[in-house]
């Protein structure tokens, strides 16, 4: 009972999120990093419902997994046919998976009304495809879809889909709430009594956020004797999104006790949820529990203070548990010991009195007063601070740039950017079109800079905020700009402050850039 098996739907039901759409080689490398992780199986999607699919399961065919079984997915054959003349389950087996899901409808009410067939027919679809895939060789995890609404409206005739399900040989019996709409006591009763009432398979949870308790619904099941919790990275997925397995995996291990992933694979939490926002092109969610940049972030000096004491007065768990790290946000709110404290880890011979750090207190001070604040901003926080105790090399200098917007445009890329940069003595010249100015001076000068520094196209810009700071001076007023990018492994927010914002853009942009080249410098030289 305490070893919960993670069943991951990212590219499956993940894939179903609004914005998402993933290429083969985004999947194949998603795969990897999940097998990584050691979740035990990956629902990579329906063979049979487009051709990416199918060529998706052909590239998987060639991988040697460490630690994950490779699950299909496909439904129960169609209304009134043989299950050997199902086109459905053909493509399933085509896929060439050790293991299948097939959903079932559980819910009285999807049956007849859009199924549009008898209560008997459905139960004769269950068993029947359950059979037939069973025979071929497969392990069959059975989805109840719709289970706890159908168990609400005719508790007899869910379970009945559940018994055939069983009879026919299905491994595992997932009880899906896939409308999202229940509440966590009805999960864990009716999780309960199926557990009691089949003793000889395995119970899986399937839950969807769409009343904010997929997490919380999903937990419970586990602790009302489930064995197997269906999710995503992230919680992306349909409407509201499915169950958050960043969340849930933590949860089982660190506060239940149970075990969820291979020894040692927790720590590799942050980076995997990391990695699939990357890859899906999505931004992370700062706020997330456990794996957002945000989740043991502390600003208030009080509490500062208390989280160096001890830091279990502000952290319910070490977030070195999951892989994410600890932030002491730099504001006005964050103390003078504080700011020693950050200044001490660049250069820790540094004392309160010394000359160098009153002239960095000075100097930030000045910087706040034009409108600069570092507390989401802490890559452009170092980058001063080691500029000013001069422990920082520029990787590149700036010529000029030109940047020309042609309105009206009939192309989306309506600005073009002309930049000279200095790399070493040698310059170089490099002009690109993009949509919107900053957009334009952003891949003019990767382009410029991609010959000397390759590793810059693992950079991408992922959010992007302007905020006006004296709007009484209207369309002459100061904006700050805070420019959000990432690569595979870490995030970072840099900033800009001018009257100007396509200055205050590029300012971001390059210390976005040079902290990129720093991080990788550093990673170099300690290899």
């Amino acid at each position: 009972m305490n070893l919960i098996q993670i069943y991951d739907s990212t590219l499956r039901d993940g894939a179903q999120a609004q914005g998402i759409s993933y290429s083969v080689e985004d999947k194949v490398k998603i795969v990897l990093q999940l097998d990584a992780l050691g979740v035990a199986y990956i629902e990579a999607g329906n063979p049979g419902s487009n051709p990416k699919d199918l060529a998706f399961f052909q590239r998987l065919s060639q991988l040697k997994l460490q630690h994950s079984r490779v699950i299909a997915f496909g439904s129960t054959r169609k209304v009134g046919i043989r299950v050997e003349d199902d086109e459905g389950l053909r493509s399933l087996l085509s896929a060439g998976t050790p293991a299948v899901a097939i959903f079932g409808k559980s819910w009285n009410y999807q049956v007849t009304s859009i199924l549009r067939t008898t209560l008997e027919e459905n139960l004769s679809m269950i068993g029947d495809t359950i059979r037939y895939l069973v025979g071929q060789g497969k392990e069959v995890v059975f989805d109840a879809e719709h289970f706890f609404d159908g168990y609400k409206a005719d508790a007899n005739y869910a379970m009945a889909t559940l018994a055939t399900a069983a009879q026919a040989g299905a491994e595992c019996l997932c009880l899906c709430d896939t409308n999202g709409g229940n509440f966590p006591h009805l999960i864990a009763e009716v999780t309960s009594q199926v557990v009691e009432r089949f003793p000889d398979c395995a119970i899986g949870i399937h839950c969807h956020n769409d009343c904010e308790m997929a997490v919380a619904n999903s937990v419970v099941a586990v602790q009302a004797g489930a064995t197997q919790v269906q999710g995503t990275i992230n919680g992306i997925g349909e409407r509201c999104g499915n169950a958050n397995l960043c969340a849930i995996i933590p949860n089982l291990e660190l506060k239940l006790g149970k075990s969820c992933l291979p020894s040692g694979s927790l720590v590799h939490l942050t980076s995997t949820a990391r990695f699939v926002s990357e890859v899906a092109n999505m931004p992370p969610n700062d706020k997330a529990a456990y794996v957002g940049s945000d989740a043991f972030a502390h600003k208030g000096g009080m509490h500062i203070d208390a989280v160096h004491k001890n830091p279990v007065s502000y952290e319910h768990i070490d977030p070195e548990q999951v892989g994410n790290s600890r932030r002491i946000l730099m504001s006005e709110v964050a103390g003078r010991s504080m700011l020693l404290k950050r200044i001490r880890e660049l250069d820790a011979t540094l004392t309160k009195d010394s000359p160098a750090t009153q002239a960095i207190v000075d100097r930030l001070k000045e910087l706040e007063h034009e409108g600069y604040q570092f507390e989401s901003a802490e890559s452009s926080f170092e980058l001063v601070v080691r500029k000013l105790l001069g422990m920082h090399q520029p990787f590149f200098s700036m010529r000029e740039f030109q940047v020309i917007v042609n309105a009206p445009s009939s192309s989306p890329n309506n600005s073009n950017a002309l930049i000279k940069i200095t790399v070493d003595g040698q310059e170089e010249i490099a002009a690109a079109e993009g949509d919107g100015p900053v957009n334009a001076l952003d891949r003019a000068v990767r382009k410029a800079l991609e010959r000397f520094y390759p590793r810059l196209r693992e950079m991408n810009l992922i959010d992007y905020k302007v905020r006006v700071l004296d709007s009484d001076k209207a369309s002459a007023a100061k904006v700050r700009v805070l420019i959000e990018s990432s690569d595979a492994s870490a995030q970072w927010t840099t900033i800009g402050v001018s009257t100007n914002i396509i200055d205050a853009s590029w300012q971001a942009l390059v210390d976005s850039i040079e902290f990129k080249l720093l991080r990788d410098q550093e990673v170099a030289d300690a290899n």
